[in-house]
């Protein structure tokens, strides 16, 4: 017969809080490995293509421009481009693109790389380079190769509606295609944080179905409201950039690659009297505050940085090796930790000390329940 004691510790509301107690210990431990990120990819979608579309191939080359000069090297950004613009005979100005109509920056430039292009820009092949279901046939320059340590900027321009991306025309790409595509990304670990823009006619829908976690999404419009173009270029003929994309590409003219500024500041800058329509921001999904959430985490580059000791010069070796010999008798002792070896150190006993807390902490409390009478 069981005695009331065990009858106590086997009880279903304590082995609950033993459980829970343990799931608590897990996380607390494996936390202590995943919390940083260590390389930054950007996607840019331009889904339109024909020559009266010229700003959102503008839009998406703005942003282009933006995250390489904020350190995102070409090898971590998938550009997606009709790109039959530039050399279109209705340009004036061949193999160039202006997003504004005193054309003071280039945007095409001689260094673009453009991955996808022309009738490449399709719904498949977008989400084929999200969740990385690629033929083995195609390149490394273009894949998303992102692992659980990449923040993912990814950006979308175009004409859409409620729920809907229109691509070239053609085909439209849901609400919750894009969701279930995140969905595979964050199953196979393709993500540590996703920060999702997109600018189009109720831009704001389209983030309206997203389910996994760490994503934070911002949009242009509200759903039944429009996005409208910022500027017409006479000599161009067309509007060269949409408004939204105008206001965000001036906000990070400001920002350089050491920039404090978060992701609050950035959309606290919006102002819909300029923009012509009220842009949305989701971050119900989105585990950081937006205070603490760097612009450059998701626009700039992850450098990683070596400390070494400056060389020594011939004489320097010369006294070394003197001392050395003068020391030789001694009993050795430890050298000096280098800047780096030191961080790895501490890094290391914060991780073990907090992995022996938990585990102590753990034992005691199971140690009182065997006790409880």
């Amino acid at each position: 017969m069981v005695d009331k004691d065990k009858q106590d510790i086997r009880s279903p509301t304590m082995l609950l809080f033993l459980h829970l107690l343990l799931l608590v210990v897990v996380v607390v431990v494996a936390g202590s490995d995943g919390a940083e990120h260590t390389n930054n990819w950007a996607v840019l979608v331009c889904s339109s293509r024909y020559w009266f579309n010229y700003r959102h191939m503008a839009n998406a080359l703005g942003m282009y421009r933006t995250v390489k000069r904020l350190g995102i090297p070409d090898s971590n950004i998938i550009l997606m481009l009709a790109d039959d613009a530039s050399c279109n005979p209705r340009n004036k100005f061949p193999a160039r693109v202006y997003a504004d109509r005193g054309r003071h920056i280039e945007l095409y430039g001689d260094n673009i790389e453009v991955d996808y292009r022309g009738y490449e820009v399709t719904v498949e092949n977008f989400i084929r380079v999200l969740t990385g279901r690629m033929d083995p046939s195609v390149p490394r320059s273009k894949r998303l190769l992102t692992d659980d340590r990449s923040n993912i900027f990814v950006y979308m321009t175009g004409h859409g509606g409620n729920e809907f991306l229109k691509f070239q025309d053609n085909e439209e790409i849901s609400a919750f295609d894009i969701a279930d595509a995140f969905e595979q990304m964050y199953q196979k670990k393709r993500y540590n944080e996703i920060f999702f823009m997109i600018d189009t006619c109720q831009a704001n829908s389209m983030y309206s179905k997203l389910y996994s976690p760490n994503i934070l999404a911002t949009g242009s419009s509200l759903v039944g409201e429009n996005s409208y173009s910022y500027e017409n270029d006479n000599d161009i003929g067309v509007a060269v950039i949409d408004s939204y994309t105008h206001h965000i590409l001036s906000y990070m003219e400001h920002i350089n690659k050491t920039s404090h500024l978060t992701m609050s500041d950035l959309f606290a800058s919006y102002d819909p009297s300029k923009i012509n329509s009220h842009p949305g921001v989701r971050t119900d999904l989105f585990n950081r505050p937006l205070s603490q959430t760097r612009i450059t985490d998701f626009f700039g580059g992850v450098s990683q940085v070596e400390v070494r000791p400056p060389p020594a010069s011939p004489n320097e070796h010369q006294h070394q090796h003197q001392q050395d010999q003068e020391r030789a008798p001694l009993p050795l002792r430890a050298a000096s930790p280098t800047p780096e070896s030191a961080d790895v150190t501490r890094t290391s006993v914060r991780r073990e000390v907090r992995a022996w807390g938990a585990v102590t902490i753990l034992a005691a409390l199971i140690g009182w329940a065997g006790t409880r009478k």
